[in-house]
């Protein structure tokens, strides 16, 4: 049930204009105003840091001391892990990778306070040699398809930008019906050859996502009811969950630093929380993964359904496949 809070919430949301969300997008054009010099997502994160300070009392987190000092196996290949806190954001954490022969990693978050039912920001860009793949959005807390109100009170406001960029980072192919629980209407999922234009383009899509995000956050009541806090906490942990077990970029990971400092950044840095913001394990959330002797199966997609096209029309409704 929505409350007042979050109506109002929704109210001023909409009363941003597309220009105030979207100052990186010119219209006119169809291009960005902000060129990115080179391909360095650490540009990437120090724009989220400087923004994001502009906004809140930013504070190394504890994980920078654990983390932060990592180093690969190989000397080719350079690291930068970054963990932050702050007011209303219990974690922002960022993983970047640049390797030999064009690879580049980022792998950014930032999770809200469990008083607060705030959206996941989510960058995954993935680059080697010509191919990139990318992952953006405002992870929603709770599933959009199930939960109207959700949708309405954090994506209505949003579409425009969402639409924007959608045009100009189309959907990258098929996208599990497991994962499409995770996104928003606004998921920007794509593939696209490198080019300066095509990064400029991304590099302003992050850049108006963030500052998307932060209006939200700088909008959030802290919640006061105890048995939403619960509700909060369990979702993100749901989430965090999913993450852990089926996350893509595992197999990097386990190359770059071996299998059990892999599993250890994985599951303690990128996806903090896992352990200790509840206790139900991925066979408790997702049941349908149980293999018959217990473990998990590693399929990624046990529906067997996946999304060819943008499941989601203008408005934000789900729409499924065109042509289903």
């Amino acid at each position: 049930m929505e409350s007042a809070s979050s109506t109002a919430f929704s109210f001023a949301l909409r009363r941003s204009s597309a220009a105030e969300l979207g100052s990186g997008f010119a219209r006119r054009t169809g291009r960005p105003c902000v060129r990115a010099s080179a391909l360095s997502y650490r540009q990437f994160v120090q724009f989220a840091l400087d923004e994001t300070a502009l906004h809140t009392r930013v504070a190394p987190s504890p994980l920078q001391e654990r983390f932060g000092s990592m180093k690969p196996l190989d000397d080719k290949t350079e690291i930068e892990l970054l963990s932050y806190e702050a007011p209303k954001i219990r974690l922002l954490r960022s993983l970047s990778i640049q390797g030999s022969k064009g690879l580049q990693v980022l792998d950014f978050a930032m999770f809200p306070e469990p008083e607060y039912d705030l959206p996941i920001f989510c960058a995954n860009f993935f680059t080697a040699a010509e191919t990139n793949i990318v992952v953006l959005d405002l992870n929603p807390l709770y599933d959009v398809v199930k939960h109207k109100e959700y949708k309405d009170k954090y994506y209505e406001g949003l579409m425009s930008l969402g639409l924007n960029y959608a045009e100009l980072l189309p959907w990258g192919g098929k996208l599990t019906g497991e994962s499409l629980r995770f996104f928003s209407p606004i998921v920007i999922w794509t593939r696209f050859k490198s080019s300066q234009h095509m990064l400029d383009v991304l590099y302003s899509a992050f850049m108006d996502y963030l500052k998307a995000w932060l209006g939200l956050m700088d909008l959030g009541i802290r919640e006061t009811d105890a048995s939403r806090i619960i509700a909060n906490r369990e979702a993100q942990h749901r989430y965090l969950t999913w993450r852990a077990e089926k996350d893509p970029g595992y197999e990097v990971l386990k190359r770059l630093f071996g299998e059990t400092r892999a599993k250890n950044v994985v599951r303690s840095f990128l996806f903090d929380g896992v352990d200790s913001l509840g206790s139900k394990t991925f066979l408790d959330y997702f049941p349908e993964y149980r293999c018959e002797e217990g473990r998990v199966n590693e399929k990624r997609s046990m529906l067997g359904k996946s999304f060819a096209t943008r499941p989601w029309n203008r408005k934000g409704e789900f729409i499924g496949n065109r042509n289903d």
